[in-house]
């Protein structure tokens, strides 16, 4: 029997089998939910606390609401390494994250591999949606399971491809409501992978030609977005120079139909903060040097360290001491309006400034005292003084900051300054604005 009719002998057991998301964060819970409302899923995790959380209903990351987790009575969260035996799908969404040289760390990727290839039978298809460089699944992933589990890629077992695309904190973009790009090792194994996520995606699939095609298409939607955004963080600081405000600039240049209304700020987070520099590596051993995506990176990795210094000067126009001037940072994640601290800029904003001597505060409603530990840091605190610092950072543009208005300068003591690093407040606020 070739390959192809193999394959096909095999759908309706892959339709009916059960499915194991490999990693519950931020893109594994919302995927193990939905196809847990429809068919048998083991939703695992190594971290045990995670699972005991999930189990109870609580999901720290604010993606899934308890009802939701309720609704998916096919669905069993786990850490247990034998329940995945029972799997003929596995989705692997663990972070693909980088090391301390801005090098792709593919360690999470790697051990999420090795442990399919102890449980994996013949048949299988493994998926993976971790964020990547065009090449990875087929040349880094597919080897560890091969090696672990003695099993030949494309004959006993197979792959796709379908790249995350979830939004954290988005309320209005769930899931099912992106459209989802997916790919196969084989013709057949593609068009199985497309209409495994068509049962759960309204918005629809678009269906790749290959695996590094998918691959590449996921690392350029966050290379051209971290690439315009390094551009308009340097009209910004053209613009200040010229004291022009640039947001009035980009509100006249957004008229035109095709201009890309993008503004100036931090840049971090999991994806546009790290992605690029997978494609930049994959490009550089390919011998090609990509020097706007470097200079990009370093313009947006370099703006806690601008920002920092136009605070101290703002404080320095109000005669106020900087050494041991206290500053209160409004926010701490990545983003507005959700938990999420990973690779947040705000902490290398208080590394800045306390490089000066400041004494820095940060506040933030999102995050909980459990949270504390995540980010290491002893100067978070829940309830920040009346009257008591010397500057007061709007650096995250959570809702419940808007609220405050006028009382964010409340904070602020006798002669103190208020820096709206968001353009958040209305421009009645007697603030200094980032423009």
């Amino acid at each position: 029997m070739n390959h192809k009719s193999n394959l096909i002998s095999q759908n309706a057991h892959l339709e009916s089998s059960t499915i194991a998301i490999i990693g519950l964060g931020y893109v594994g819970l919302p995927l193990a939910v939905e196809f847990g409302k429809i068919r048998r899923t083991i939703g695992f995790d190594i971290n045990r606390q995670r699972v005991e959380d999930l189990k109870s209903g609580n999901d720290s990351t604010r993606e899934v609401e308890p009802g939701e987790l309720q609704e998916a009575r096919y669905l069993k969260i786990s850490d247990n390494l034998e329940d995945l035996r029972q799997a003929g799908i596995f989705i692997v969404t663990v972070p693909t994250p980088i090391d301390q040289n801005r090098a792709p760390d593919l360690t999470p990727l790697i051990n999420a591999s090795r442990t399919i290839g102890q449980v994996i039978s013949k048949g299988a298809i493994v998926i993976y949606e971790s964020t990547v460089y065009p090449g990875a699944t087929e040349e880094d992933c597919i080897p560890i399971i091969e090696a672990t589990s003695g099993l030949r890629y494309n004959v006993d077992f197979f792959a796709g491809y379908s790249p995350e695309r979830i939004n954290p904190g988005d309320k209005l973009r769930p899931l099912r409501s992106i459209k989802k790009v997916t790919s196969g090792s084989t013709p057949e194994v593609a068009e199985t992978v497309d209409q495994l996520y068509r049962s759960i995606i309204v918005a629809g699939t678009h269906k790749a030609s290959s695996i590094r095609v998918a691959e590449a298409s996921k690392i350029i939607e966050n290379t051209q977005r971290d690439v315009n955004i390094a551009l308009v963080n340097e009209l910004s600081m053209i613009f200040d120079r010229l004291g022009i405000d640039t947001h009035e600039v980009i509100e006249a240049a957004a008229t035109k139909w095709n201009f890309i209304k993008l503004l100036p700020g931090l840049v971090g987070g999991h994806c546009i903060g790290v992605d690029p520099y997978y494609l930049v590596h994959k490009s550089m051993r390919a011998g090609h040097i990509p020097d706007i995506i470097r200079t990009a990176r370093e313009i947006n990795d370099g703006m806690a360290r601008y920002f920092a210094s136009e605070i101290i000067r703002e404080m320095i126009q109000h005669d106020i001491p900087i050494k041991n001037a206290k500053v209160l940072l409004l926010g701490i994640t990545f983003k507005e309006n959700c938990p999420d601290l990973r690779n947040t800029k705000v902490m290398d904003l208080a590394s800045e400034l306390k490089s000066y001597g400041i004494k820095v505060e940060i506040h933030d409603p999102w995050i909980i005292e459990e949270d504390i530990s995540e980010i290491n840091t002893p100067f978070l605190t829940q309830t920040p003084e009346l009257l008591s610092y010397n500057a007061v950072v709007l650096a995250v543009a959570h809702d419940q900051f808007r609220a405050l208005d006028g009382d964010i300068a409340s904070f602020r003591d006798q002669g103190g300054v208020v820096y709206d690093l968001k353009n958040f407040f209305p421009p009645s606020l007697p603030v200094r604005d980032y423009r």
